[in-house]
């Protein structure tokens, strides 16, 4: 199963960096969604499991570093601060400033999935705990952040003009709807996953609790 978690994030990866998004999200707002949801909430949650209990799984030897609450607050940090007018207008119009971000919605996203997933010697069960409010609190983000923008009475970012028969706020609109959609449910089911797995753990003898992959 790992081994199909890496095969098949890292191809979502490359249908969301090498296919038309790039160059759609340009001009669409929606597609810059698209790609952002697609790297955050579907690529990084299956490399993250893919990568668990692994070599490149740190947690044992740095727990500090891979705190799963503190991992959340870095992911809401990235993810807010790249979708304020500069640092939008920035990665859409800019590739340095594209690759940055999706690089660094990557790197975020795989940092707070695979600290909150815990395993069978990473902290047991007060890092499910902490995975559980760490994914549940990145979920409330990102349903606020589309709310803002699928509600909001005005386009938010001044160099919109629409896309095809989309007028710009209509395609902020379908952006924020799509962030929702995507990220909220991507997160809050990682969380009550979590959660489920907790509530299981007490309920086995010691000697017989087991850990899913």
């Amino acid at each position: 199963m790992r081994r199909f978690f890496l095969v098949l994030g890292l191809l979502i990866l490359a249908a969301a960096w090498l296919g038309p998004l790039p160059t759609l999200a340009r001009a669409a707002f929606f597609a810059h969604m698209t790609l952002h949801m697609a790297v955050v909430a579907v690529a990084a949650p299956l490399l993250a499991f893919a990568m668990a209990e692994r070599r490149f799984d740190r947690r044992y030897k740095a727990p500090w570093l891979l705190a799963p609450i503190p991992a959340s607050i870095v992911e809401l940090v990235i993810v807010w601060a790249w979708h304020t007018p500069a640092l939008h207008h920035a990665a859409r119009h800019h590739t340095l400033a594209f690759v940055t971000e999706q690089g660094t919605f990557l790197i975020a996203g795989i940092f707070l999935w695979l600290s909150s997933i815990g395993g069978k010697s990473s902290g047991g069960e007060q890092r499910t705990a902490a995975g559980v409010v760490a994914l549940l609190l990145t979920a409330m983000h990102m349903t606020l952040l589309g709310a803002l923008l699928a509600l909001a009475p005005r386009p938010l970012y001044a160099h919109m003009e629409g896309f095809g028969a989309l007028t710009a706020l209509d395609d902020q609109h379908l952006g924020g709807a799509i962030m929702i959609l995507v990220g909220g449910i991507s997160y809050l089911t990682g969380g009550l996953w979590l959660m489920m797995r907790l509530l299981r753990g007490p309920l086995l003898a010691p000697t017989e609790r087991t850990w899913p992959d």
